[in-house]
């Protein structure tokens, strides 16, 4: 695999890979044999902010063997205009690889192609692949892997995590279920690239979305970006919360997942965020063991 810039350029195989080196390397952390990016120094890119992306990655790559530096917008001349195939042109003449976390999904296509060094797409506003590699690991430990299970996304589900979720039931064959309102649902144009018998469903109703699930997701409803919109987001969304109601309709033994950062008695309720903690926090700690999957796939 020569980068990552999405779940929707991946094969169901590649993510099974991904996923089986993640518990791999989840069991040996701190006894590994060979460190795949020893000598390598790798440059963070952030136009966007992070807590569980950044520290992820940076403690990721240090214990794969290699060293990182890390770039905001403040840093570097792109937020004064320089174009990004400029600035892959000459990190690709220093860097062993790239971690981008940013707006646009083709900055990351187009670093990718101008570097000409392994590049990871961190979280754009079209996907989050990382994320997903998380919360598939996550089900895996939980639920015994995906296979005939059924997950329900709620809220606004034509974000990054919604479209990403998608693509991974598209390559892997689970039941997704996308429970919003007629404004947050995926976009039609999305959906027409789906597969015709894609595995995927987009409901309003989202006691239906939760009737039999096997996994419970939400993520926040104001995005970074999305600040202004907040209080309409807010009312709109309210009736997609995660609450008791809903994990009552699950089935027996759900798990509710949550990428974080959480706002409690908004998109999930504060009963249950901490009646699920152990599995949230869970799948927050599998960012790194799925992103350093990810990072020795890349660097081979």
């Amino acid at each position: 695999m020569e980068h990552l810039l999405g779940i929707e350029p991946l094969t169901g195989t590649e993510i099974e890979c991904l996923i089986d080196h993640a518990v791999e390397l989840k069991a040996t952390r701190g006894a590994l044999d060979e460190l795949p990016l020893a000598g390598e120094t790798w440059a963070m890119i952030f136009t966007k902010s992070s807590t569980r992306t950044r520290v992820s990655f940076e403690v990721g790559v240090r214990e794969l063997g290699g060293s990182v530096f890390f770039l905001n917008s403040n840093d570097m001349q792109l937020g004064r205009g320089e174009p990004i195939k400029d600035t892959a042109r000459v990190l690709g003449r220093m860097a062993h690889g790239a971690i981008i976390r940013t707006y646009d999904q083709q900055d990351v296509v187009d670093f990718a192609h101008y570097s000409g060094i392994p590049t990871i797409n961190a979280l754009t506003d079209e996907e989050h692949p990382c994320q997903i590699l998380a919360d598939l690991l996550t089900i895996q430990e939980l639920c015994g892997g995906w296979v005939g299970k059924k997950v329900a996304f709620f809220g606004d589900g034509d974000c990054n995590m919604g479209r990403s979720w998608a693509w991974a039931a598209v390559r892997l064959g689970f039941e997704l279920v996308v429970a919003a309102p007629a404004e947050f649902q995926l976009k039609s144009d999305f959906q027409d690239c789906l597969p015709d018998d894609a595995p995927v469903t987009v409901t309003d109703d989202p006691k239906a979305a939760a009737e039999n699930a096997d996994v419970l997701y939400t993520d926040t409803w104001v995005s970074m970006g999305k600040e202004d919109e907040a209080a309409d987001r807010l009312k709109i969304l309210a009736p997609f919360q995660i609450n008791d109601e809903l994990v009552g309709l699950a089935n027996c033994g759900v798990i509710v997942q949550h990428c974080l950062p959480a706002y409690r008695e908004k998109e999930i309720s504060e009963s249950v965020m901490e009646a699920h903690a152990d599995a949230i926090f869970q799948q927050a700690e599998n960012r790194l063991h799925a992103q350093k999957a990810v990072l020795a796939a890349v660097s081979k």
